[in-house]
């Protein structure tokens, strides 16, 4: 099977220092990586979405090194992750799906030593330009509060409609300043995903 086209590669790092006028303890980094590519079932119905999916084995790993080189650390210390997908207007959210679900998780968690938690999603259809927030949760435990985050990532010429946005993101850590309570990185057993 062939690769999916790709268009272009877009990262984008986003880096908090101070908030609410304080400074953190730690900048808090995450970063997004962008693949456009082709989508070989745009304007038409397809049984079998195969291709997709198989094709974001590939996808995952490259959008994975990018992110973490991006993140200028060790893919071991990226603490949570995210994935999206805007499909063109010919698509459908089904092709988001078929690259977002079967195969996506196994070269992301390969990159960050692991990862016991669901990965959170989005999905939607949209026209270039279109933003999506990107869901983050905790790597190793889906409860832990302080990493309920997500990114808002848009490219502005992508997707046209024959396209699929597909987006990964990564943090180094939580949202600044958590205090809501629940679970906390520190108290993760690791054993389940969830605590």
């Amino acid at each position: 099977m062939e690769p999916l086209a790709v268009r272009k590669v877009v990262t984008i790092v986003e880096e908090t220092m101070r908030e609410a006028g304080r400074d953190l303890p730690k900048p808090i980094k995450k970063a997004a990586a962008v693949a456009i590519l082709a989508n070989p079932f745009a304007g038409r119905y397809v049984e079998d979405l195969s291709e997709l999916a198989a094709a974001s084995t590939a996808l995952g790993d490259m959008l994975a090194k990018r992110v973490i080189d991006a993140l200028q650390l060790a893919g071991i210390q990226v603490e949570s992750y995210g994935k999206a997908a805007i499909v063109g207007e010919n698509g459908e959210l089904e092709h988001a799906a078929a690259l977002l679900h079967p195969n996506l998780g196994a070269p992301l968690r390969d990159n960050i030593g692991g990862g016991k938690a669901l990965i959170p999603s989005a999905k939607k259809m949209g026209a270039p330009g279109t933003a999506i927030d990107v869901p983050l949760g905790h790597k190793n435990a889906a409860f832990v509060r302080s990493h309920f985050d997500a990114m808002e990532v848009r490219v502005p010429d992508a997707p046209r409609a024959n396209e699929i946005a597909l987006v990964v993101v990564m943090s180094d850590g939580g949202r600044p300043l958590p205090r809501v309570g629940g679970l906390t990185a520190g108290q993760i057993k690791g054993e389940d995903g969830l605590r």
